[in-house]
C-alpha cells in the first residue's frame, strides 16, 4: 500500500472539506428560508442537504486525509492514539485543526456571496442557554462514539452514510441542532442568516463539543474496552496511511 500524502495536501483537504461541509450548511440554510417560511420544512431541507453532502465528502476526501473535518474528532484521535502511535502526531494537529476553522469560515463566505449576502457579517444570533449547551454535549459524544465504535466494531467501511445518518439524526433530537465541530460552530459566527451563531454565544459551545468529544471517548470505553487499544487511534474511511499490521484506519467525519 503506498504511504499516507504530504501533510500540506491532507491539511489542504482538511480545509477544503471543511469549506464544502459549511457551504452546505449555511447554504441549504438559506436556500431553504428564502423558499419557504415553515420553520419545520426549512430544518427538512436543511438535514437533508447536510446529510448527502457530508456522505459524499467522507467517503470522495476520507482516502486522503481521513475526513476529519471536525477539530473534536481530530484531538479525540490524537488522544487516543498518543500512545501506540496509530493516530495522527502532534504536528498533524496542529496543521489539521488551524485549516478545518479556516476552511469553515471560507465556505460560510462563499455560502454568502452565492446568495448575494454580505460576505463578512457576524451572526446576531444568540445561542446562549444551558439546554443547547447539553445538546451539544450529547450531539458530539454520540458522534465520537459512533466514528470510534465503527473502527472498533470493524466496520469502518460503513463511515460515510452512517456518520451522515447520525448528523441527520441529531439536526432533529437536539435542541441545537447538532453543530457538534468546533470548526463549523466557528465559521458559522461569520454569517448573519438563520444558519448562524453569535460570536459572544461560541465559546460555550466550543467548550460543551470538547466536554462531549471526552464523554463520546468514555462510551467507547464502556462499549468496547480502552480506547487506547492498537489500532484505535486511527478511524473510519480507511486510507493510504493505514497500517496493515494492525488494521487500522484513519478517523473520519465530522459533522457539521
Amino acid at each position: 500500500m503506498s504511504g499516507p500524502a504530504p501533510l500540506v495536501r491532507r491539511a489542504a483537504v482538511e480545509g477544503l472539506g471543511t469549506a464544502a461541509l459549511v457551504a452546505v450548511v449555511v447554504g441549504s440554510w438559506i436556500q431553504a428560508t428564502e423558499l419557504t417560511r415553515d420553520v419545520g420544512t426549512q430544518l427538512l431541507a436543511n438535514s437533508l442537504a447536510t446529510v448527502f453532502g457530508l456522505g459524499v465528502l467522507i467517503a470522495f476526501l476520507g482516502p486522503v486525509s481521513g475526513a476529519h473535518f471536525n477539530p473534536a474528532v481530530t484531538l479525540a484521535a490524537w488522544y487516543t492514539g498518543r500512545r501506540t502511535g496509530d493516530g495522527p502526531d502532534l504536528r498533524d494537529v496542529t496543521v489539521y485543526v488551524p485549516a478545518q476553522v479556516v476552511g469553515a469560515i471560507g465556505g460560510a463566505v462563499l455560502a454568502d456571496a452565492m446568495f448575494g449576502k454580505p460576505l463578512v457579517a457576524f451572526s446576531t444570533h444568540e445561542r446562549w442557554a444551558g439546554h443547547l449547551w447539553l445538546a451539544e454535549v450529547v450531539a458530539t459524544a454520540g458522534l465520537v462514539w459512533l466514528i470510534f465504535g465503527l473502527t472498533r466494531a470493524g466496520r469502518a467501511h460503513l463511515a460515510p452514510p452512517l456518520v451522515a445518518a447520525y448528523i441527520g439524526a441529531a439536526y432533529w433530537f437536539t435542541s441545537s441542532t447538532s453543530f457538534a465541530n468546533p470548526a463549523v460552530t466557528i465559521g458559522r459566527a461569520f454569517t448573519d442568516t438563520f444558519a448562524g451563531i453569535a460570536p459572544t454565544s461560541v465559546l460555550p459551545f466550543l467548550a460543551a463539543q470538547l466536554i462531549g468529544a471526552a464523554a463520546g471517548l468514555g462510551l467507547v470505553a464502556v462499549s468496547f474496552g480502552s480506547p487506547f487499544t492498537a489500532g484505535e487511534g486511527e478511524v473510519v474511511v480507511p486510507h493510504a496511511a493505514q497500517h496493515p499490521s494492525t488494521g487500522s484506519t484513519e478517523e473520519s467525519a465530522l459533522a457539521r
